[in-house]
């Protein structure tokens, strides 16, 4: 059985690719600040409150748990938000998930 997560990140068209753990116990905001993504600042800590860590979930969605309601709160406050946005704050790395595929707004 697998045991890590294939995650895939866009950023200005670059993909990189990522094995993460599936028991890491990160967030994947958590995961792309040490994977030295400076572009996701988390100012608020992970609280759904900032939308700093704004993301785009390309593939694996499915997977994902539900957006609650501090996150589409969050997310409506955006200028631009996609039918895909996310706050990657809010996405827990988890054994049921397998692959996914991200762009970093």
């Amino acid at each position: 059985m697998d045991e890590n997560i294939q995650i895939t990140v866009i950023k200005k068209g670059v993909e990189k690719d990522f094995e993460v753990p599936n028991n890491v116990g990160l967030n994947l905001m958590e995961f792309l600040k040490a994977a030295e993504h400076p572009e996701i600042e988390g100012m608020c800590g992970g609280m759904a409150l900032c939308a700093t860590c704004h993301i785009k979930v390309l593939d694996g969605s499915s997977l994902l748990d539900e957006l609650n309601d501090d996150e589409a709160a969050t997310l409506e406050t955006l200028p631009q938000v996609f039918e895909n946005s996310r706050l990657s704050c809010q996405i827990k790395l988890n054994e049921k998930i397998k692959t996914l595929k991200i762009e970093i707004v």
